[in-house]
């Protein structure tokens, strides 16, 4: 238990901090939980590995949960994963029941928040044990799989594969090293880009300037005199009714709208809108009293708001087991594994049991105090609807520069990265292209290569990515089967789309 002697009084004060600063970006329509991590993530270079965690997890937990606070008071998603929470979560706002309706989400949360926890503790580890006996030939088709789902989870399949194409096309930038089965020879790039792009586009920078920067470009095009005002936010007033008896009979709906969001978080980037989606799908087909959903039912939220909760631990299953990020948030936060030379995957836990424990201790932590923050005190958050985002936007921008200058000792090019990225983000979206396939391409794609040129040098044959084991089998029907699932799912969508137009 020496992992104790690390949890002193400044990690539960970073924890908690994170918590707080990422229930307000979560609450400010916009911004993100991805954001909030993205933006703070080089102060953590300062605050070494374990202090450093402490801030981001509770960034990401407040963050999530934050997103709840416009949707129920303004029917604005703070962050995506929060869509569902408008349904019923506005209605009851509208009825004056605003204050009711954040106490269930919030309970929500921190149950769903906390079982996916417990989901992690015990699943990851055993993850990772197996995944440790993968040879080149299992890792590559293991991100072979990633990349498929997510592919097959986009709005439309050919879309996240460009989309991840591109991703993986822009992390082949640089030299192809020697050690990794290249000939040394740099590739992508024009001559003059050589000296600042030798090991290619720096992560942190992309990250910053894809979720930082793109955003508040995003954000900027509709205009900040569009900035929200305390008109239609409707609290109500002594708690509106609140009891804990509405939980009565729906914890069957608490616990499996908790699981769905854990399962969900575990397939890479298919992120909480879609966790949440499933789980108020779920329950409306579930629900003996369905037809009060979409008006103001509290079995709504419970639903929406534990399963995107659920989603933290989820997602973080196969960022530390195998080294994949489980949606764009935790994809920073390999940035910050990254800052303190540590590389994520089927080693990670054995190596660093210690860190494994905090990251544990941060994460239960950061969920409780997320609860009582906003159980207690939301009166005052939901306030944070109404900040200005002309005064906001701009200490955000100088965040995501001074970082970016700073990650790598101060180089200039860093800062043009993040720039271009940002850009770039924000180009890709209006374009209708998908970021979390582009991000989570950028970062596996020349790990894959690395696997396949390593299967190909050790057996000099396409054919062992088919014959090397039993688990490459099991991976490929995988793989086939998330292609089948997408083509189905779409042929399903354009059916809908048809009836539709039709009526």
């Amino acid at each position: 238990m020496e992992f104790l002697s690390l949890l002193d009084l400044t990690f539960f004060l970073l924890a908690a901090l994170g918590a707080l600063v990422g229930i307000i970006f979560g609450a400010i329509p916009g911004m993100t939980a991805t954001m909030a991590v993205a933006v703070c993530l080089p102060l953590t270079y300062a605050l070494g590995l374990n202090h450093g965690l402490a801030l981001l997890l509770g960034l990401y937990v407040g963050g999530i949960s934050g997103g709840m606070v416009p949707a129920i008071l303004i029917n604005i998603p703070g962050t995506p994963s929060s869509i569902t929470t408008t349904f019923d979560g506005y209605p009851m706002a509208q009825k004056g029941e605003g204050e009711k309706a954040l106490r269930v989400s919030v309970i929500a949360s921190v149950v769903g928040g906390l079982i996916s926890a417990a989901v992690l503790f015990f699943f990851a580890p055993v993850l990772a044990d197996f995944s440790i006996k993968f040879s080149y030939v299992e890792k590559f088709l293991i991100i072979l799989l990633a990349l498929s789902v997510i592919a097959s989870l986009s709005s439309n399949m050919l879309v996240g594969i460009f989309s991840g194409v591109i991703g993986i096309w822009l992390s082949l930038v640089g030299v192809y090293s020697t050690s990794d089965g290249g000939n040394g020879k740099t590739r992508l790039m024009f001559d003059f880009l050589e000296p600042y792009l030798f090991e290619g586009f720096s992560l942190l920078p992309v990250l910053i300037g894809i979720f930082g920067i793109s955003t508040i470009l995003l954000e900027a095009e509709k205009g900040v005199k569009n900035d929200l005002t305390g008109e239609g936010v409707k609290l109500g007033k002594g708690g509106s009714g609140f009891s804990m008896s509405i939980f009565k009979g729906r914890l069957t709906n608490l616990v499996r709208s908790s699981f769905i969001g854990t399962f969900v978080g575990m397939l890479p980037g298919v992120g909480g809108s879609a966790a949440s989606v499933l789980a108020y799908t779920q329950e409306k087909n579930l629900s003996k009293d369905s037809s009060e959903m979409g008006k103001g039912a509290p079995q709504g939220l419970i639903a929406s708001e534990s399963a995107n909760n659920a989603l933290t631990g989820g997602a973080l299953i196969p960022l530390l087991s195998l080294g994949i990020p489980g949606d764009s948030t935790t994809a920073v936060l390999i940035g910050a594994f990254t800052l303190q030379g540590i590389q994520v995957g089927p080693l990670f836990i054995p190596e660093n049991v210690d860190t494994w424990y905090v990251m544990m201790t941060a994460l239960i932590f950061a969920n409780i105090v997320m609860f009582f923050l906003m159980f207690y005190a939301i009166k005052h958050i939901a306030k944070v609807v109404m900040v200005p985002k002309h005064l906001l936007f701009p200490i955000i921008v100088m965040m995501c520069v001074v970082g970016a200058y700073a990650i790598n000792y101060g180089i200039m090019f860093d800062v043009w990265t993040l720039l271009i990225f940002g850009v770039l983000g924000y180009v890709i979206q209006k374009v209708g292209l998908e970021v979390a396939p582009l991000i989570i391409g950028f970062i596996l794609g020349s790990q894959a290569e690395v696997y396949f040129v390593k299967s190909l040098e050790s057996a000099g044959t396409f054919s062992i990515f088919f014959t090397k084991s039993p688990i490459a089998v099991v991976l490929w029907i995988l793989i086939i089967a998330s292609v089948i699932f997408s083509i189905l799912m779409g042929l399903k969508r354009r059916k809908v789309s048809r009836e539709g137009a039709s009526q």
